[in-house]
């Protein structure tokens, strides 16, 4: 059995299995949430956005097709060669960890999609704010799109099973040591493997600790992709703007 323990992220996003389970992902509801962000915080075509994390790049893409100068970074190489197909004078991508400042400065740095709170060390959470704030020019917008945390918990299912292209996936959820933690195995091909997602359990008071330490200001909280007020018992996002 294949177990992805350490660095979980660096291994299971490098994986085809991650993109066959999470496929249906809607396109739709991202590029609403970018086009009602872009809107809010008044970026004109041609304004450069860091899509810290970026994954295959989806969000990057559509915001580029928007007019808007784009860099995605993210730390599987795999994740990254398929986007660089993509690729033109205004649409870049790269292999970088988001806990190190990208050597530019950005008008908007977007990190969606619960894609912070997956290190080990506690410090490289802080890393990856200041590392944000550093990427900013001084007008710009730091954006962290997170889960909220406290619904999640609330709404927990414990087990689960998906069937996604024939692949059983058998999915279990728990809360340990202050991290939201999913184990998900399945067999292919007569193999059988086993990967772990491990996401800190973020709150609002949580970030608002790191924003204080990185001196950052915390502008505006919403609760949804319509951008509506936050409630951190029923809001399904916890959407953070600052500078």
């Amino acid at each position: 059995m294949e177990l992805a323990e350490k660095n979980w992220y660096s291994s299971w996003f490098d994986t085809p299995y991650y993109h066959i389970l999470y496929k249906n992902r809607g396109d739709e509801e991202a590029q609403n949430f970018m086009k009602n962000l872009v809107s809010f915080l008044k970026l004109k075509p041609g304004a450069t956005i860091l899509d810290l994390a970026c994954g295959r790049g989806r969000h990057s893409r559509f915001l580029n097709k928007e007019g808007f100068d784009v860099t995605g970074v993210d730390l599987s190489e795999n994740n990254i060669a398929y986007a660089k197909q993509f690729e033109n004078e205004n649409l870049h991508f790269a292999t970088h960890c988001m806990c190190e400042p990208v050597n530019e400065k950005f008008d908007a740095v977007f990190n969606l999609f619960t894609s912070i709170g997956y290190f080990e060390e506690e410090e490289d959470n802080l890393r990856t704010i200041m590392s944000i704030k550093e990427e900013l020019k001084p007008e710009g917008f730091g954006v962290i799109d997170f889960m909220n945390v406290k619904k999640v918990i609330k709404d927990l299912i414990p087990e689960e099973v998906k069937t996604v292209k024939g692949i059983e996936f058998d999915i279990s959820r728990s809360v340990k040591d202050g991290y939201i933690v999913k184990d998900i195995r399945f067999e292919d091909e007569g193999e059988e493997h086993l990967f772990t997602e491990k996401v800190k359990a973020l709150t609002l008071e949580g970030f608002q600790e790191y924003f204080e330490k990185a001196g950052i200001e915390l502008l505006h909280i919403f609760g949804n992709y319509e951008l509506q007020d936050f409630n951190e018992q029923t809001s399904d996002r916890l959407i953070l703007i600052f500078n």
